[in-house]
Order: C-alpha cells, then sequence, then structure tokens
C-alpha cells in the first residue's frame, strides 16, 4: 500500500486510542463498577491500567517487528496458523460492528431529547452514514477531527477534577468544603473482594479500545519509534486521567448512590448544586460516543482489508488503495444491517450485541497468548528493544486475568448472554474456516484459501517433483553407463 501522506505522529496516534477508548463505557457505565466496589474502585482502575499496560506493550513489541495492517490478526495467524487468524479477525470485527450500531442507538436516544420529532430509526442511519463517509477522507484527516472530538472529552475530565478538587477544599464561594465526605463515612470494601471482582469487567471494558494503535501502525512513518511512544503517551494519560477522577468523585456522592441510569459525575455535580451538568455531560456523551464510533470505524476498515488480503473474506472487498473504501462502506452497510435488526427484532439483536463485549475480552487474550510464542520464537523484537516488563510471568499473568474476567461475565447482570453469544460466535467461525478450506482449498480463486499455505505447498511439490526428475536422470544416466562397461567387456 502506498502512502499518500507523511504517516500519523505519534501525538496524532495517541488522541486517536484516547478517541476510541474514553467513551460512554467511563462517562455512564462506571456508575455500575462503582456502586459494586465501592471506594476500592480505586484499586479496580489501577489494576485495569496495570492489564492495559501489558497488553499495549506486548502489542507494541510485535507491532514493532512487524507494522502489517492487520495487526494481533496477523500476529495470531503467524503464531498459531491461519485458522486463529481467520477467527479472531472475524470476531474482532462482528463484535464492533455490532457494538457500534448499538452506540448509534444511544447517541440517537440522546440527541432526541433536543430533537424529540426525529425517530431512531432516521437518526441511528444518519449518524453511521456520516460516520462512514468521514472515514472515506483518510486517516491524517480523520486523525485530526479524531484530535478535535477527543479534546472535547479531556476538557470534561479536567473540569470536572478542576470543579472536583475546588469543592473538596472549598474554593467555590457560597459552598461548603466536602472535605473526605462520603469517603469518611463508607468502607472501604463494601462488597468485599467480589466487589473488585465484580467491577473489573466494567473497568476493562471503559479502558478498551486501544487496540487501534496496532491497526493504525501501518500508516506511521516510523511504526518503531513511533508506536511505542504513542502507547506510553496513551497508558499515561488514561490511567491518570481515570484513577484522578475517580479519586475526586468518591469524596462528593455515596457510591451506593450511583446507578446505570446516571453518569456518576452528572450525580456528583448534581448533589452539590449544579444542575446544569447534566446537560453538558450529555453534549459530552454525545460527543465521546461518536468519536469511538470514528475510531472504530477506522480500525473495521483495515481489519476487513487485511483479512480480503489474506484470502479470508469475499474477494470484492480487496481494497490496496490507501483509504480501505471497500472495507469501509461494508462496515458501514453491515452497522444499518444490525441498526434494523435491532429496531424490528430487539430481543435478538440484544443477544447478539451482547457479545461485542466478549470479542474485545478475546481480542486481547489472543494478543498476550501471541505474545507469548513470539518472544519464544524470536525474543526481542528488532534492535533488541524489549518492552514488557516481567516477561514472561507478567505476560502469563496478564492471559490469565483476561481468562479469568471474561469467564466472570455471568456474574455481572446482563452480561451471561455476552459470553454465550461470544462463545457461539468464536465456535461459529472456526467451523466456517474448517468448512470453506475442506471444501475451497483445491480452488485457485477460493474466497477463504490460504494463500501461504498454497504458496509453501507449491514448493513443497515443486521441490519434490525436482528430486524426482533429477533421479529419474540419474538412473537413466546410471544404466548407459552400465551398457557401455558390458560392451567393453
Amino acid at each position: 500500500m502506498e502512502k499518500m501522506h507523511k504517516g500519523l505522529s505519534a501525538g496524532q496516534l495517541t488522541m486517536m486510542a484516547l478517541g476510541t477508548v474514553i467513551g460512554g463505557s467511563f462517562f455512564l457505565g462506571s456508575s455500575v463498577a462503582i456502586e459494586a466496589a465501592g471506594p476500592a474502585i480505586v484499586i479496580s482502575y489501577i489494576l485495569g491500567g496495570i492489564l492495559v499496560y501489558l497488553i499495549l506493550f506486548a502489542l507494541s513489541e510485535m507491532t514493532v517487528a512487524n507494522p502489517d495492517s492487520g495487526s494481533f490478526r496477523t500476529f495470531a495467524a503467524n503464531a498459531f496458523g491461519p485458522w486463529a487468524g481467520f477467527t479472531v479477525g472475524w470476531v474482532y470485527w462482528t463484535g464492533m460492528v455490532l457494538a457500534m450500531s448499538s452506540e448509534a442507538t444511544a447517541v440517537s436516544i440522546l440527541i432526541r431529547e433536543w430533537v424529540p420529532d426525529v425517530s431512531i430509526s432516521i437518526l441511528g442511519s444518519t449518524i453511521i452514514i456520516g460516520v462512514t463517509l468521514l472515514n472515506l477522507l483518510g486517516a491524517d484527516k480523520l486523525s485530526k477531527l479524531e484530535s478535535g472530538l477527543a479534546a472535547v472529552k479531556l476538557f470534561a475530565i479536567v473540569s470536572f477534577i478542576v470543579l472536583g478538587v475546588s469543592l473538596i477544599f472549598g474554593f467555590i464561594p457560597g459552598t461548603a468544603s466536602a472535605g473526605a465526605g462520603e469517603v469518611a463515612r463508607e468502607p472501604l470494601l463494601p462488597g468485599g473482594i467480589k466487589g473488585i471482582a465484580g467491577s473489573m469487567l466494567i473497568v476493562i471494558f471503559s479502558y478498551a479500545g486501544f487496540e487501534i494503535i496496532g491497526l493504525a501502525a501501518a500508516e506511521t512513518d516510523n511504526p518503531r519509534k513511533t508506536v511505542p511512544k504513542a502507547i506510553s503517551s496513551t497508558v499515561i494519560a488514561l490511567v491518570g486521567l481515570y484513577i484522578v477522577s475517580i479519586v475526586v468523585l468518591l469524596p462528593l456522592v455515596p457510591t451506593a448512590a450511583l446507578n446505570e441510569n446516571v453518569s456518576p459525575m452528572v450525580a456528583a455535580l448534581g448533589r452539590w448544586g449544579m444542575g446544569w451538568a447534566g446537560t453538558a455531560i450529555n453534549f459530552v456523551l454525545i460527543t465521546a460516543i461518536l468519536s469511538t464510533m470514528l475510531a472504530a470505524m477506522f480500525g473495521l476498515g483495515r481489519m476487513m482489508r487485511s483479512l480480503a488480503a489474506e484470502g479470508h473474506a469475499p474477494g470484492w472487498l480487496k481494497d490496496e488503495k490507501e483509504v480501505p473504501v471497500r472495507g469501509i462502506m461494508f462496515s458501514g452497510i453491515s452497522m444499518l444491517a444490525g441498526l434494523g435488526i435491532g429496531l424490528l427484532l430487539p430481543r435478538v439483536y440484544l443477544f447478539l450485541v451482547s457479545s461485542g463485549g466478549f470479542a474485545l475480552l478475546f481480542t486481547y487474550a489472543v494478543i498476550m497468548a501471541t505474545h507469548i510464542r513470539f518472544r519464544k520464537r524470536h525474543g526481542c523484537p528488532p534492535d533488541g528493544r524489549c518492552q514488557m516488563p516481567g516477561y514472561p510471568v507478567a505476560s502469563w499473568l496478564a492471559l490469565i486475568s483476561l481468562v479469568v474476567i471474561i469467564f466472570s461475565m455471568p456474574f455481572i447482570p446482563g452480561q451471561a448472554s455476552g459470553l454465550i453469544a461470544g462463545l457461539i460466535m468464536v465456535a461459529a467461525y472456526a467451523l466456517v474456516y474448517i468448512a470453506a478450506k475442506k471444501v475451497f482449498v483445491q480452488r485457485e480463486n477460493t474466497l477463504f484459501v490460504d494463500t501461504n499455505e498454497r504458496k509453501r505447498l507449491r514448493t513443497r511439490l515443486s521441490v519434490e517433483f525436482s528430486r524426482e526428475l533429477l533421479e529419474d536422470i540419474r538412473k537413466k544416466h546410471q544404466k548407459k553407463s552400465d551398457e557401455k562397461r558390458r560392451k567393453k567387456e
């Protein structure tokens, strides 16, 4: 793929990652995690930050060695075989398409508070079409737009921290100092260790989306320098902002008063007479979700191009241009289809969309498993720059933690269906690969044939044929020599 621009910088890559990560899961969904863990939610976010740090630097090591646009899908295929790349690629793509169609519905519901006469179907379709078309502008222009939207979210979080600190220390005239406030009146672990464990799933979801760095790595000029720098900036910004905002939040509102229907920031500021916060956060929430959708579509287009290039998707999706137009358009049409299913068959859709969280956790587990295999085979990336601290113990701990989190999904209300749907999806794609390979592997133009395996097979057959040909020539030559020797005798 020929690059037509100077490439994404570390700053652009960081803002794109932050744009993907900071979304509804933090501004709204974190209420559930805080209610479950109480003040110990800080521990959950620290543990989540450590896990994200390990996953990101595992991804970074492999990306530096091979900045392929398929990222973790390509790495999994190299480590475990083409079936793994096929499965994780399609599971990730499907989960994200379903999740983003759900986000389009959520944004539509928020916007309807201002324009109640417009239906969700029209609003949702308009949003998906807009996100799709904006992605056709290319990485450089999209990163600038994404940086602006991410800046709104970062400004909102920083503003909340400033207001919260002002309330805690009594810097706002006419308002009493909150001090330690609710923290002094609550036990540290109201739900015990189970509370922390129960909150971890939501916490990880609030960090999810950072894998966009790997998918965008191929569109940077110098991945060896840009990717590690972007990852360091992303980890510091995310973990720092999340933990500080939660620490500031806890003295202002009882954790038991929070629920999934209200943003914890809105609840905290509203309790201290700042009712305008609800409207402001509503605007930020819309911005956050739109930003997440834009960045997610960027990744989906690149993932589909990678699948098609390897013969793991229909041939008409192959696209060697700088902007994967076909992959983006196909992903956008699929989101519209998901939106339609949600409106026509809401129960079926809820079951399907719940697999979105599973798809992300499954992807992260595959990244860690792939990294372990990668380091065993190749050691450190080029130039000997090992970034993963504490390997192999840290890698194994991260992998085991992700597996535990995945299978703890049934303990969170509404997430049991996500685990079931996710496992069905993984099994279904694995079976599709096996069936397609058996049926089409001998066809030259099959949509799912493994081109690398075909090349290896051809090479092996050529070598074997050459050996047989040489052996036949040698025998004929030996036969003629024997006949000449007999005549002389």
